[in-house]
This record gives C-alpha cells, sequence and structure tokens, in this order.
C-alpha cells in the first residue's frame, strides 16, 4: 500500500519553482542551468529522439526537473554544446532519476561514453513495489499521484523546428510528474526495506555491458529456428555480419536484413547465389548484389566454424517433463509474487524458469541474494519433489512435502 505522496520542499535559499516556455538553445544557458540543478539531491529526466530510419537513435530533445525548476534542451540547436548537460549526469552528487531508463541511457552512451550515475528507474522501483510488469509512466503518475498526462504530443515530430509550445509543456510534463512520483516510490521502498532490491536492478542499467552493441553478440537478441550446430554457427556469422553492416550504415537491422530472412538463412545455408535467390524472405534479385555475396561468405564462415567454439546451450526440453516442471514453477512464481507485492518480472523470468529446471547452480538472478530467498529455494524444492502445489480455499498454496 502506498504512502501518501511528499510534497516537494525547498531547501533554504533555493529557488522558486518555474517552468520554462522556451528551450535552452545556448551552451551559456545550458550551463548555468545545470550548476543550479547540481545544487539539489535529484533531477528527474527524460528525453525525445527518433530511431526509425537510423541504427543510432538521435536526441532531439532533452528535458529536466530539480525540485526548484524543469527546463527543455533543444539539443540540435546550431550552436549548443551538450558538454554541460553530460557533466551533470556524470556528477555522483546528484540523483538522475528516470522512467524506464534503458534507451535514455544508450543514447548518453553513445553520445558521451559515459552512464548517469547514480540512477533511479521509477518503472524498476513500481515492479519491485507491486505494480505489475513494466507500467507505463501515464499509469504510474495516475496510481501515484492522481494525475492525469496529456500524450496527444508522445508521436510528434521531435526533429521540426521551432518547437510548438504544446510539445514545450509536454517535454516539460514528463519530468515534473516524475518529481512527486520519484518521492513517493523512494520514500516506500525504504518503508518495506526494499532499497537495495532496486540498487541490485541499477546494477544492470549503469552497466556498459547492457549498451555495448557488440556485432558478435547480435545473435542473442534473435529469436530463431536454429537449433543445430551447423545452423547456430550460421546464424552467428549472419547477425554479425548484419549488425557490423547497420552500424556501418547507420540504418536499422531490419533495413540491412529481416530477422525472418537471417533465420531462413541461418537453416538452409545457402553457399550459391542461386539457393539464395530461393528464400522466399529475400527480396528479388538480392542474391546479384554485393551485400548478397557477403551473406554467401558469411555462411561459409559459419559452415567452416569449428562447432566446439560455439555458445554452450542448456536444452532444457531435453529433460523428461520440462514443459509441465517450467508450468508448475511458473504458478509458483506467480503466488510469490502475489504474497510479497511484487511483479513475477523482477524475480524470475520464463527463460530463468527453463534454466532452473536444466540445472540447480544456473548462474542466473533468481538464484542469488534475494531473489533466492524468496523463489529460488522454492523452486528447487518444487523441482525436487519436496514442496507440493493445492489449492485451499480457493487459493493455490505450498506445502512442504517429507
Amino acid at each position: 500500500m502506498l504512502i501518501e505522496t511528499p510534497r516537494l520542499r525547498h531547501a533554504k535559499g533555493a529557488e522558486p519553482q518555474s517552468l520554462a516556455t522556451e528551450p535552452i538553445t545556448t551552451t551559456e544557458a545550458l550551463a548555468a542551468a545545470c550548476e543550479r540543478m547540481a545544487r539539489h539531491p535529484f533531477v528527474t529526466v527524460d528525453t525525445e529522439f527518433l530511431r526509425e530510419s537510423t541504427y543510432y537513435p538521435l536526441l532531439c530533445v532533452a528535458q529536466m526537473a530539480s525540485p526548484a525548476e524543469a527546463v527543455v534542451i533543444d539539443t540540435l540547436a546550431k550552436h549548443i554544446d551538450l558538454a554541460p548537460f553530460y557533466a551533470l549526469m556524470a556528477n555522483e552528487q546528484v540523483t538522475k532519476v528516470f522512467h524506464a531508463a534503458r534507451q535514455d541511457i544508450e543514447i548518453v552512451w553513445h553520445q558521451a561514453k559515459l552512464i548517469p550515475r547514480p540512477l533511479f528507474d521509477t518503472q524498476v522501483a513500481a515492479m519491485v513495489l507491486g505494480y505489475g510488469d513494466a507500467i507505463s509512466y501515464e499509469q504510474l503518475v495516475h496510481r501515484v499521484t492522481g494525475g492525469t498526462l496529456d500524450k496527444s504530443n508522445r508521436f510528434t515530430d521531435w526533429t521540426r523546428r521551432p518547437l510548438t509550445p504544446a510539445q514545450i509543456a509536454y517535454a516539460l510534463s514528463d519530468v515534473t510528474h516524475l518529481r512527486e512520483v520519484y518521492l513517493a516510490l523512494s520514500a516506500n521502498l525504504a518503508e518495506r526495506g526494499r532499497i537495495n532490491w532496486v540498487d541490485e536492478e541499477m546494477e544492470i542499467l549503469t552497466s556498459p555491458d547492457t549498451y555495448r552493441a557488440d556485432p558478435e553478440t547480435a545473435w542473442e537478441r534473435m529469436k530463431s529456428r536454429a537449433r543445430k550446430a551447423k545452423e547456430l554457427s550460421v546464424l552467428i556469422e549472419v547477425a554479425t555480419w548484419r549488425e557490423r553492416e547497420a552500424q556501418a550504415r547507420d540504418v536499422p537491422r531490419g533495413r540491412v536484413l529481416k530477422d525472418e530472412a537471417v533465420g531462413d538463412i541461418a537453416v538452409q545455408a545457402p553457399t550459391t547465389p542461386e539457393r539464395l535467390a530461393a528464400l522466399r524472405s529475400l527480396p528479388k534479385g538480392f542474391e546479384r548484389s554485393k551485400w548478397g555475396q557477403d551473406i554467401l561468405d558469411a555462411v561459409k564462415r559459419g559452415i567452416a566454424r569449428d562447432p566446439k567454439t560455439l555458445p554452450h546451450f542448456e536444452r532444457t526440453r531435453s529433460h523428461a517433463n520440462a514443459g509441465a516442471t517450467v508450468e508448475l514453477l511458473k504458478v509458483l512464481l506467480r503466488m510469490t509474487a502475489e504474497e510479497h507485492g511484487v511483479a513475477p518480472k523482477v524475480i524470475a523470468t520464463s527463460d530463468d524458469l527453463e534454466r532452473i529446471v536444466a540445472d540447480d547452480h544456473a548462474d542466473i538472478r533468481a538464484l542469488k541474494g534475494w531473489r533466492r530467498e524468496l523463489f529460488g529455494e522454492k523452486a528447487l524444492a518444487l523441482k525436487h519433489g519436496d514442496l507440493a502445489l493445492a489449492i485451499a480455499d480457493s487459493r493455490v498454496v505450498a506445502i512442504d512435502r517429507p
């Protein structure tokens, strides 16, 4: 149950609360705003960006709010240097508050090779406090503060200039509401002794490995039918080629090659232009292009690869009754999440459950720290028949078995 939302209080000598009506377009104005915000214990941050036609996101607008003011930064202004903004993001005396921070941090990492620290993600905090999996910002604002957001400008063209008053108002509302959400959630976390739960999640969001787009690991993000060693080898090589090509051309991966086509190539492993042309997931004539030859070369590298160099996969489905065991673990997970008021996704993912079935010592977060105490130990007990699930008074309950 949420405690009453704390009100923003001003320290002695703090500026009165103010909202910018015009965006910041000069380095001098940005430096002054960042200097003022650095005097406060936290700032809320959001960004507006486009990436429909590029590999790397194009930062169009950044907005920030301290307890005293809120500003909008025109990051596309001709004569602005964002160095003061990035210096504030790196200032470890100021907590940076985001909602669903991953994409915002990806932008900062790509442009400045730094990660905002310390970090607080209100979406993660909301999951830890039982608001459900990946709650939207609009829903969270309403549930915490009772307020509503005007999202009519969410999908406007943020590259157009000048920015309209409606766009500026929209951008400001995102970070001003976030102040109250942050104060309420952080107080609730402290009250329930779960601050360290969120801290563990922040370790992932503040790890550079989370944002490095390594072409060699691009295949891991794909859902593919590749199961055999040769298929996996080809998948890795083709996905690596596609990632490098997308980065070099700064276009979305799908503009280079659709996921479906990468999967088909992995399974069919075409080594000639004729066999490549037979794949229906590729555009007509693709086999005659420069990229067609690149793909054939990638396929040949995959076929020639030593299977011993392939990543190790735990094949859960090879275990007897593995599917049924996973389904039981899902019931246990939901029961545990409801009992403790935590979003199931924070405790364990479907992949975690499959890996628990495959290996008692799987290197996953569900079997470490507070997650193991809350769920992991019970999951292992259920797997080995030391725990049973039953229905009592219309509720699922766990029963220890002798």
